[in-house]
Parts: C-alpha cells; structure tokens; sequence
C-alpha cells in the first residue's frame, strides 16, 4: 500500500505530553490540509513522524508503503522518500544550498537504485537553475550557505526547491505559506499541484491561510486541538474555520 500511516500515534517532546492517539493516513497523490490553534501539536506531530529526536513517540507507530518506520533513523526516512519543511528552517553556516541538496538528490538515488551514478556538480547545477527560477529565487542562491541572510519568504522559497528537486513520496509541510508574499502563494500551488499530478507525491500540509487553501483540492481536512484531531472534513471545513474560528467547533 503506497501510505504514510500514523496509527495511533502519541507524542512527546521532553516530559510533556504533546499528541494524543492520532490517526492519519495520507495516500499517493492525496492531500491532506491540517489545522488547529497554535499549541495544538500540529509541529510536534510532523516531527514526530520525521524522526527528529528532540520528539519522542511514546506509542503508535509511522508506516510508510507496509514499512514500519518508527525506529528508523531521520536520515533513513529522508532516503525513502520522506520530507519535512520547517515552520523556521535552520540556517546552516558554510554549506551551500547547491551542495547540500544534491549530495542529498544523491543521497536518495543511492537508496532507491544503487548501481545509479551520482550526479556530478556541473549536471546538478543546469537542473537546478531551472528549477530555483520557478520558486523565484536569484540564481546566485545556489552558491549561498543553505538559509543563511536568507528572508523569511526566501527560506520557504528554498525549501519548496528542494522539494522539488527530491521529489518526495510523502512531505509534510509546516506552514510552507507562512511570511511569504501573494506571489509566492501562488507559486507553492503550483509546485504542490504539479507535484501530486506528475509524481503521486501525498502532502500533509499545515497552514493557517486561507488565500493559499483557495488554489488547493484537498483530499481532507482535519482540525487539531490539544494533541488530538478532533474534526475531518472536506473544503467546507476549512469555510467554516475561516469564516467562524476554531470557536465554532466547541473547543
């Protein structure tokens, strides 16, 4: 089954008690939009699910295509195919955002297809200059250290290209829309469109925005509120919460 499941997933980051029994499961080409009031988990879970150690899974467990990925090393997920944007993208000092994403692109080949030669700089950089112009972002990115000096709307620019580039079987998104201009709205509906009709790519994405949501066809719409999802739907959901708050769902 091509899934990225989380069966009844609880998390927790330190001592605290984050998600509580969630379950979602996001298909091949299916997107699934996730929202809720800030604090709700909506962070802690993408992260859980990613693998980042600063989150702990206290029960449940992450299946990705019938493979239980739970114990599974954050660097192991990303070369199955899983991604995660961040809500703040790290800067990071000295490597460049030309290096880091095919030394991944690379990374992820090797995974999937061992015998595959690697793909050399030169080659690298044509297909990403082609790529870093759709996100609308200066060529001379790629030779900048990943993040660093970059705006807020810059680094979600990166982070989209990135997606692009790898070409994910799942990827989860965390507010990709959030301090980032009309123009650049457009440009993630785009990519996200382009990417569930051309790759099967399946999105988990959390946002808050409503001018990004009205260029998007869910699959579902879930609402999160103190570690639990309390509500799945379809567009009409999102209507409501936009239109009446999350006041209107009690709670």
């Amino acid at each position: 089954m091509s899934a990225l499941q989380l069966k009844k997933i609880s998390v927790s980051a330190g001592k605290t008690s984050v998600v509580d029994n969630i379950d979602l499961t996001i298909g091949a080409g299916e997107l699934h939009i996730l929202m809720g009031p800030n604090g709700s988990g909506k962070s802690t879970l993408l992260n859980a699910a990613m693998g980042n150690p600063s989150t702990t899974i206290t029960s449940g467990s992450v299946i990705m295509n019938d493979n239980d990925i739970t114990n599974v090393s954050t660097e192991e997920r990303a070369r199955k195919g899983l991604f995660l944007a961040f809500q703040y993208p790290p800067d990071i000092a000295g490597v460049t955002l030309g290096n880091f994403t095919r030394l991944a692109k690379n990374s992820q080949i090797e995974a999937r297809e061992p015998s595959t030669v690697p793909i050399g700089p030169a080659d690298f950089v044509k297909q990403m200059t082609t790529s870093i112009s759709e996100v609308g972002l200066p060529v001379s990115f790629i030779g900048r250290s990943v993040n660093e000096g970059f705006s807020g709307g810059e680094k979600k620019r990166s982070e989209l290209l990135q997606m692009m580039i790898l070409q994910p079987q799942f990827a989860m998104l965390d507010e990709i829309d959030s301090g980032v201009d009309v123009d650049a709205l457009s440009i993630i509906a785009d990519v996200l469109n382009t990417l569930r009709a051309t790759t099967q790519c399946g999105i988990l994405l959390v946002t808050h925005q409503g001018a990004l949501l009205d260029k998007l066809e869910p699959t579902a719409v879930h609402i999160m509120s103190k570690g639990k999802i309390i509500k799945s739907g379809d567009k009409d959901l999102i209507k409501e919460i936009l239109t009446s708050g999350y006041e209107s769902l009690e709670l």
